[in-house]
C-alpha cells in the first residue's frame, strides 16, 4: 500500500511540473500586454499638435470678435410702434474702434450695442453701409483694442482650416472650426448674388458679422449666412458662408472713407445665365440681355446677345465669377472681355477692352 501511495504522488508531481512548464513555455511565448498608467498612445501626437495650432489661432483671433445688439423700432398697419432686439456679432478692425459686421445685422437699427471679449458695452456709431455687399461699419469710441490681422483671402484653398468665432444665438462670443469646404460658392442674400467661402464649421443664427479665421487666427471672411432647412424635412448642417476678406477690405475702406460705395465700377449691361433654365436651348452661359446707352459696355461695343466667356483674362461660367472680379476694380479701369457673337448664323469670339465707369450712387444725387 505505500509502495502504491508512493508511486501515486510522484505521478502526480510529474503531472503538475509538465503542467507548471507547460504554462511557463506559452507565458514566455505569448506574453500579456503591460499597462502603464499615464502612457501617451503613440499616434496622438498629430493630433495634439493640430489642437495646439488651432488653439494659437482662436488666442490670436478670439478678442477681436465683439457681440452687437441691435435695436429695431417698427410700427404696424395701425402705426402702433414696437421694439425689437437683435443680436450679431462684429470683428475689429483698428486699434480705436472700428467694426466690420454685416448690412443685415445693423440695417434699421436705431441703437446699435457693443460688448468686447472683455465684457465693456460701447454705444456704436454708424459709419456706413453696403446692402450688394452686405457689409456694414461702425464704431466704438476706444483705444488700445485688440483687432483682426486681415490676409489675403485669394490665397485660400479648399481644405484649409477654418475657424468661426462669433455671437451664436446671442449667448456670447463661442468658436467652432472646420474646413473650407468650398471657395467659390455662389449664394443669394438679399436678392444680391455673391461669392462666397464655404465652411463645414458651425454657422448658427448670431454668428452674422463675426469672423472667418485660418489657422494663423488671421481674417479671411466675414460670416454673413448659413443654409437652413426651414421648409424641408431634411436636416442641413456644415453649409456656413463668409464673404471673402478682400472684398470686404476693399468696401470697408470705402465706407470709413465715404460713408458709402463711392464710384463703383460698373459694365452698364444686364446678364442672364442660361445654364440651370434654358428654355430657348442656346448654348449654356451668361449671356448680355440688355446694353446701356453710352455706358463702358455700349461704348466698347458689346451688344446685346453676346454670351461672355472670358472677363479680365478669367474664365467666366455665371454671374458670380464678373461680381466677385469686379469689385476689385475701381472706375477708370480697363479691363478685357472676350464674347461670342452670333454673326451670319456663325459663332466668332471678340475681344474688347471696356473702360469701366462710375455707377449712380443714390447719395451722389
Amino acid at each position: 500500500m505505500k509502495k502504491i501511495l508512493s508511486y501515486l504522488l510522484i505521478f502526480l508531481l510529474a503531472i503538475s511540473g509538465g503542467y507548471l512548464g507547460s504554462y511557463i513555455n506559452l507565458s514566455t511565448n505569448n506574453p500579456s500586454p503591460t499597462v502603464t498608467p499615464n502612457t501617451v498612445i503613440q499616434n496622438s501626437s498629430k493630433t495634439t499638435k493640430e489642437e495646439s495650432n488651432v488653439k494659437k489661432a482662436i488666442s490670436v483671433a478670439y478678442d477681436s470678435v465683439v457681440e452687437i445688439t441691435s435695436k429695431i423700432k417698427t410700427s404696424d398697419f395701425f402705426y402702433r410702434e414696437s421694439t425689437s432686439v437683435s443680436m450679431g456679432s462684429g470683428v475689429l478692425i483698428s486699434e480705436d474702434g472700428y467694426i466690420i459686421t454685416n448690412n443685415h445685422v445693423i440695417e434699421g437699427a436705431t441703437e446699435v450695442s457693443v460688448k468686447d471679449s472683455s465684457g465693456n458695452i460701447y454705444e456704436a456709431k454708424l459709419i456706413g453701409t453696403d446692402a450688394k455687399t452686405d457689409i456694414a461699419v461702425i464704431k466704438i469710441e476706444a483705444q488700445g483694442l485688440k483687432y483682426a490681422e486681415v490676409a489675403d483671402s485669394d490665397l485660400v484653398e479648399l481644405g484649409d482650416d477654418a475657424i468661426v468665432i462669433g455671437n451664436p444665438l446671442g449667448s456670447g462670443i463661442a468658436v467652432s472650426n472646420g474646413i473650407i469646404s468650398a471657395t467659390n460658392k455662389e449664394i443669394t442674400v438679399n436678392n444680391e448674388k455673391m461669392t462666397v467661402f464655404q465652411t463645414n464649421a458651425a454657422v448658427n443664427e448670431g454668428n452674422s458679422g463675426g469672423g472667418l479665421f485660418n489657422i494663423k487666427g488671421e481674417l479671411i471672411g466675414i460670416v454673413n449666412a448659413k443654409s437652413s432647412s426651414s421648409f424641408s424635412s431634411t436636416t442641413i448642417e456644415g453649409l456656413g458662408y463668409a464673404i471673402p476678406s478682400n472684398i470686404v477690405s476693399k468696401i470697408a475702406n470705402d465706407l470709413m472713407m465715404n460713408g458709402y460705395v463711392k464710384n463703383r465700377a460698373t459694365l452698364g449691361v444686364k446678364l442672364y445665365d442660361f445654364t440651370t433654365y434654358n428654355p430657348y436651348n442656346l448654348e449654356p452661359g451668361l449671356y448680355i440681355t440688355e446694353v446701356t446707352k453710352n455706358s463702358a459696355a455700349d461704348e466698347a461695343g458689346l451688344e446685346k446677345n453676346d454670351r461672355i466667356i472670358e472677363f479680365d483674362g478669367q474664365e467666366i461660367t455665371s454671374y458670380s465669377d464678373i461680381s466677385s472680379i469686379m469689385l476689385k476694380h475701381n472706375v477708370g479701369d480697363e479691363v478685357k472681355i472676350k464674347v461670342v457673337r452670333n454673326v451670319n448664323n456663325k459663332d466668332r469670339e471678340l475681344e474688347f477692352k471696356v473702360t469701366l465707369q462710375s455707377a449712380i450712387n443714390e447719395k451722389e444725387k
